[in-house]
C-alpha cells in the first residue's frame, strides 16, 4: 500500500477504436481515490473515437505525460493498429519500467506484450484471444483478474471495474476500494448467467466467435510476426480448451 501522503499519478493510453469501457470503468474507481490524479493520454492531443463511436479528448500527448505511477493500458478492436507503432510501444515499456504498477484491460493487454513486457507473467485478457498470450511469453489465466508483482491484469471489458477495484485496495488499502465500491453500488446481478464462454448457450457462444472471428484471426497474425521477433516459442496447442 502506498501511504495515503503520497500524491498518485494514474495515466491511461487512449486510442482510436478502444473499448471505451475499458478506460471509463476504471477511472470510476481510480478517480475517486484521495490524493490522486487521472489523466488520458493520446499519441496527439488530439480527440479520438472509441470502437463504438464515443469521442474522448486526452490530457496530453504521449510525449508529455509525466512517469506514472499507475500505468492503465485498455484493450479494443484499435488496439490491433498499435501493435507495431514503436511510438506507443516504446512510451509503455518507459511508464512501465518506472511505474509502481501497472493496470492492463482486455486486449491491452496483447499491447503489453508487443511491447515485449510479458515474458514469464501470469496474465488474463479477453476470452476471444486469451490463447494468444503464450505468443508473447505470457503464462495465460483463465480468470476474471490476475495479480502478478506489480501487474494487475483484467479481463474482458466490464472486469476492468473489478480488477481496478483489486488495483484501489493495493494502492490506498482496503478501506478505501470498499468506500468507492460502496458510492458506485457495485453490487452486479446480471440478468443472464452468459458472461462467460463456459457459461453462454452454444448458439450465442458460436454468433459471438463468428462476430469475432476476423480480428481474431487478424490478432493471431500479428502475435505470430511478433513473438518470431522476439524470439519466443509457442508451445502447443495455442488454444484453451474453452475456445476449442
Amino acid at each position: 500500500m502506498i501511504p495515503s501522503h503520497r500524491h498518485l499519478n494514474i495515466g491511461a493510453l487512449v486510442f482510436d477504436g478502444m473499448d471505451q469501457i475499458d478506460l471509463t470503468g476504471p477511472f470510476e474507481v481510480f478517480s475517486r481515490l484521495p490524493n490522486t490524479s487521472c489523466r488520458l493520454y493520446g499519441i496527439t492531443s488530439r480527440s479520438v473515437r472509441d470502437v463504438r463511436g464515443l469521442r474522448l479528448t486526452p490530457d496530453a500527448a504521449l510525449a508529455e505525460a509525466p512517469p506514472l505511477d499507475v500505468l492503465h493500458v485498455p484493450g479494443g478492436f484499435g488496439q490491433e493498429a498499435l501493435m507495431t507503432d514503436e511510438t506507443v510501444l516504446a512510451w509503455l515499456r518507459e511508464q512501465a519500467a518506472g511505474a509502481h504498477h501497472v493496470f492492463s484491460v482486455c486486449t491491452g493487454a496483447l499491447l503489453c506484450g508487443a511491447a515485449g513486457l510479458l515474458r514469464g507473467r501470469r496474465a488474463t485478457t479477453h476470452w476471444s484471444c486469451q490463447h494468444l498470450l503464450p505468443f508473447y511469453g505470457a503464462m495465460p489465466v483463465d480468470a476474471r483478474v490476475v495479480v502478478d508483482g506489480n501487474w494487475v491484469f483484467a479481463a474482458g471489458v466490464t472486469a476492468g471495474m473489478d480488477g481496478a477495484l483489486r488495483l484501489a485496495s493495493m494502492l490506498r488499502g482496503e478501506a478505501a476500494a470498499q468506500a468507492i465500491q460502496l458510492y458506485m453500488a457495485y453490487a452486479p446481478e446480471p440478468p443472464f448467467d452468459c458472461g462467460t464462454p463456459e457459461t453462454a448457450p452454444a448458439a450465442i457462444l458460436a454468433t459471438a466467435r463468428r462476430a469475432s472471428a476476423e480480428i481474431t484471426a487478424q490478432r493471431k497474425r500479428t502475435a505470430i510476426r511478433i513473438a518470431a521477433a522476439l524470439g519466443i516459442r509457442v508451445p502447443v496447442p495455442d488454444r484453451p480448451t474453452h475456445l476449442a
